[in-house]
């Protein structure tokens, strides 16, 4: 009889404000975490995240926040949205080497054949 006593009296109930609550704090250490990345990009990057992420010393107390306030799953999903995005920036950014034309072979490279 001690155990009813704790139980929940509608286990089914979804308490939606604690959730919102959650994600808002998990969405402002996400962010706190990123700025502080974009900031501090121009040290050099010595800690290690989750999908091979590195980030500098300055920002770990960010970090540690931002893996603390959103679940794991979270936290790798967002690593891998930002990394994806610096990838696709460094390709667009990368002083107009990767763009134009595609080099493809000329005509008439090869003997043609009597």
């Amino acid at each position: 009889m001690a155990v009813e006593g704790y139980a929940p009296q509608n286990p089914d109930k979804v308490y939606t404000d604690v959730l919102f609550k959650a994600r808002q704090a998990c969405y402002k250490a996400r962010d706190e975490f990123y700025a502080c990345l974009e900031k501090e990009s121009n040290k050099k990057p010595t800690e290690i995240a989750t999908v091979g992420l590195l980030y500098p010393v300055e920002c770990k107390k960010f970090r540690n926040q931002f893996e603390s306030q959103c679940r794991t799953t979270w936290v790798k999903h967002f690593d891998r949205q930002y990394a994806s995005k610096k990838r696709l920036q460094r390709l667009l950014d990368d002083n107009e080497s990767r763009r134009g034309p595609l080099s493809l072979p000329q005509p008439y490279t090869f003997k043609p054949s009597s």
